[in-house]
């Protein structure tokens, strides 16, 4: 009987690979591909796989199911451990998450509370989510701001080697980027974990997961998601290579809680939370008085099971008797609060929360989230990044019909662009999906909706919860327990929510309008990277040879389109991928993939920030645009 793999540590895997001779290497893509199906579990709990008759691998799991020490793989060949077929298991079983760092400091008013992965920002595709984090609550200064120490020499030599290493690899391509590749990038990632470079460390996971996920073809896998993860790795290591301490960059390697005093917060809304490593749970948003955001999570292994059940699960915070559903409505005095710097609560021994009665949407505090056009609040996420992660926005959007994946809205204000709604997580078992396809049976219908913006793409809104617009006929009729909202991830719209007949028929749009995103020439500068991506340095170099070249005939069209800068970077790449260095003897030598590596970085940085000031301009007004649709 067939099993999974247990995840196996990255340091164990890069061991495994650099222990090999080069011989073995280059055998060791072959000898990963299907092994992962003769995987048996045993009643002792390990996993056995058999490589012919005289070879058989033992994976032996800890107490956590991970495999995080090299004694815990094992083979019988007479070659181990240096043995293509240990390194062959440990390649094709999945990568486990980076534990938590042991904990400094307990919490102000009692021990620290055990680790707790942090819950993702935004699950928002199903092929890499963001990765939960090992946390541990401690005493620290909240302010992310606080200037932080200069890199140490340790600190920049792993940076250093994380740049050449993800260089090399940027160079290979997915084509070429196999277990060999993969490894050495593993272990920079450990050496700068070991150096106290925890965002350099998780970067190179990602592109890890994105290549594995890439060369198995999986479904849902994107390439401009390894593209991106490609470009975030480049600039966090050679920014930290040059010695900068941004600690933005170095990261950290656990959420520092601060004292935070007296709280009082009102729920908005309540979010479910599933990764692709096997975890699941809730995030409850929270809004202060004065506007400020907080949250409440409950984020462990479980999975999809995990994720649904935690809705309803118990809120485990100073003794509140709410569980996330009443939390979601309701809201907590707290006394002796800690919170994180990005405005998570902790649960620590000397922390007292009281709940207090539910707020509605058209109240204060939640009220101001829905009290300016949504172009002002995306231009201001768009100017900090960092903070976009976890922000929420609001407002009030007449629905106009389905589109393809999408549904189709249109803000209630004159000139008001359409904007696409996309499920917040798109599991056909969670509540998203489903929600919204029901409400795109009700054109003109008017929403008040609450969501987080997709970033990456034009006008997207990824919904939260919905509720009926104030003093709207045609609008949602929620029960009075729900106070007013629908958390899509979880509450499930029935027929009797939605209005009886049909509105006043008003003219609306039969399709999507023009994409200015996908409309731009910048595409083709996107397709120079990715094909660098997908087939590394030499699908970049063939790419620019000869007259009819995809780079060639790139520059035209982005110069005409008054895009010079974004011509000349794609130019300089393509010259930089077709350089052909020779040694004194007029021989061809191997170039350095340093040079390429920054012409990309160059061209891919150039390009995410040319991309976001079109993704402002499709949330922005547009005039002559057709008056706000209020009903049907």
């Amino acid at each position: 009987m067939s099993t999974e793999l247990p995840p196996v540590a990255p340091e164990v895997l890069a061991e495994a690979v650099e222990n090999l001779t080069p011989r073995l290497r280059k055998k060791l893509d072959a000898a990963t591909e299907g092994c992962a199906a003769g995987a048996v579990l045993t009643a002792d709990g390990t996993v056995t796989l058999r490589f012919g008759e005289d070879a058989l691998v033992t994976l032996s799991p800890g107490p956590a199911g991970t495999i995080t020490t090299a004694d815990q793989a094992a083979c019988s060949c007479l070659l181990a451990p240096r043995c293509l077929h240990r390194a062959a298991a440990l390649g094709a079983a999945p990568l486990a998450d980076t534990p938590p760092e042991p904990v400094a400091a307990a919490e102000p008013g009692g021990p620290a509370a055990p680790a707790e992965p942090a819950a993702p920002a935004a699950p928002a595709e199903p092929t890499e989510p963001t990765e939960p984090t090992g946390s541990t609550e401690t005493t620290g200064p909240a302010d992310p701001l606080e200037s932080a120490p200069a890199l140490t020499e340790a600190q920049r030599r792993a940076a250093g080697a994380l740049w050449h290493v993800a260089a090399e690899a940027l160079a290979a391509g997915v084509t070429a980027g196999g277990a060999v590749v993969q490894a050495e990038l593993l272990r920079a990632a450990h050496t700068a974990r070991l150096a106290g470079l925890p965002r350099a460390e998780a970067a190179a996971l990602r592109v890890v997961r994105g290549l594995r996920a890439a060369r198995e073809r999986r479904a849902g896998q994107r390439l401009g998601d390894l593209t991106g993860a490609f470009r975030e790795l480049l600039h966090t290591a050679g920014t930290l290579a040059s010695g900068s301490a941004d600690p933005a960059l170095t990261g950290t390697t656990r959420r520092a809680y601060a004292p935070g005093g007296s709280l009082q917060v009102h729920g908005l809304c309540r979010e479910p939370v599933l990764s692709a490593t096997g975890y699941g749970g809730v995030v409850t948003h929270l809004l202060s008085p004065d506007g400020t955001p907080y949250s409440v999570s409950d984020v462990r292994p479980g999975g999809l099971a995990r994720a649904r059940g935690a809705g309803s699960a118990s809120v485990a915070l100073g003794g509140a008797t709410l569980d996330h559903a009443g939390l979601a409505r309701g809201g907590l005095r707290i006394v002796g609060a800690t919170v994180s710097a990005e405005g998570r609560l902790g649960a620590g021994r000397g922390v007292r929360a009281t709940p207090l009665p539910g707020t509605a949407w058209t109240e204060q505090p939640a009220a101001r989230l829905f009290a300016r056009p949504a172009a002002e609040a995306v231009a201001e996420l768009l100017a900090a990044p960092d903070a976009a992660e976890s922000a929420l926005l609001g407002c009030d959007v007449t629905v106009v019909g389905a589109a393809g994946e999408h549904l189709l809205v249109r803000e209630t204000r004159p000139d008001a662009p359409l904007l696409r709604l996309v499920p917040a997580h798109p599991h056909p078992e969670l509540a998203h999906t489903e929600n919204l396809r029901r409400i795109a049976a009700y054109p003109g219908l008017l929403l008040r909706v609450l969501g987080r913006p997709d970033l990456d793409r034009t006008a997207t809104l990824r919904p939260l919860a919905v509720g009926p617009v104030p003093g709207a006929e045609h609008t949602l009729r929620l029960p009075e327990e729900w106070l007013g909202r629908a958390d899509l991830g979880y509450d499930r719209l029935q027929g009797a929510h939605f209005p009886q007949g049909a509105a006043a028929p008003v003219p609306l749009p039969a399709a999507e309008g023009p994409d200015p995103l996908a409309d731009s020439p910048l595409w083709r500068v996107r397709r120079l990277l990715e094909t660098g991506v997908a087939g590394g340095r030499r699908a970049v170099a063939e790419a620019a040879r000869g007259t009819n070249s995809l780079a060639a005939a790139s520059y035209g069209p982005l110069r005409r389109a008054g895009l010079t800068g974004a011509a000349d970077l794609a130019a300089a790449l393509a010259a930089e991928a077709d350089r052909r260095p020779r040694d004194v003897f007029g021989r061809l030598a191997d170039a350095s993939p340093d040079g390429y590596a920054w012409a990309w970085l160059a061209a891919a940085t150039h390009l995410a920030a040319a991309e976001r000031c079109l993704i402002a301009a499709s949330w922005a007004a547009t005039p002559g645009a057709a008056a706000p649709v209020s009903g049907r």
